[in-house]
């Protein structure tokens, strides 16, 4: 059972989960966290933190715990978006005429101008990726106004000095930009979790020196750790984010 399975288990049983038991961290799972943090008088931030996790694992409205194995449920070090943006790892664009359907339904659901601009999955959507992970996890978050332009996330949420696990971090490339999540760095490259990486979703690696924005969002709950610090072994070096 992963963590977001637990909580929407856990929400369902306190009378607070509507949606579907999927184990998706979607905008039902953040809704119900919301009411159950409004009733149990908690901040109200829709996130799953030590304090909201405590008072899931009671029995229902009772003051008893579920069972000794729901106490080692902690909450995640990876931020919601980027758990969601994980779950699409490996997922390919159609070559030619076709494309693929998961990533024209995210067009489609952003609505808009977006929709009836991105008509092939050959149209760069890095940005679009983003805007998903974060469009679903993040309901109240303030989205680019162009969100399929990777280096209109420099103005997203607010600014990092330096990244943190699951920050948005931009790159400029020759003709425009890249955008995507911070995995982690080794000694000249970032390791980055992002759409439109050699035609996939993957994590690649990035130089440093290409870097244009750290970002955080604003209703994502306060950045937490450092640098993570990884080896170069076994993850490529990005060749195509276009």
């Amino acid at each position: 059972m992963t963590f977001d399975d637990w909580v929407i288990s856990r929400l369902r049983a306190h009378g607070f989960y509507s949606g579907f038991g999927d184990g998706v961290p979607g905008r039902a799972m953040i809704e119900g966290l919301r009411q159950f943090q409004a009733a149990e008088k908690l901040p109200v931030t829709g996130m799953a933190n030590e304090a909201t996790v405590t008072a899931l694992r009671r029995k229902g409205n009772s003051r008893d715990v579920v069972s000794i194995s729901a106490m080692e449920i902690k909450p995640p070090a990876e931020p919601i978006w980027m758990r969601e943006a994980r779950r699409f790892m490996g997922l390919k664009e159609i070559a030619g005429s076709k494309s693929n359907s998961t990533i024209m339904g995210w067009a489609k659901k952003a609505g808009g101008w977006i929709a009836s601009y991105y008509t092939n999955d050959d149209t760069p959507w890095c940005g679009l990726f983003i805007h998903h992970v974060i469009a679903t996890t993040l309901p109240a978050e303030l989205l680019p106004s162009n969100p399929l332009g990777a280096l209109q996330w420099n103005k997203f949420g607010t600014a990092l000095s330096s990244p943190v696990l699951g920050a948005i971090v931009t790159f400029v490339r020759t003709g425009g930009g890249h955008v995507g999540l911070y995995v982690g760095e080794d000694a000249t490259h970032y390791h980055i979790l992002g759409g439109n990486q050699s035609n996939s979703v993957s994590i690649t690696r990035i130089e440093k020196g290409r870097m244009a924005a750290i970002r955080w969002p604003k209703t994502g709950g306060e950045p937490k750790g450092g640098r993570v610090k990884l080896t170069a072994a076994g993850v490529p070096v990005s060749k195509n984010e276009a």
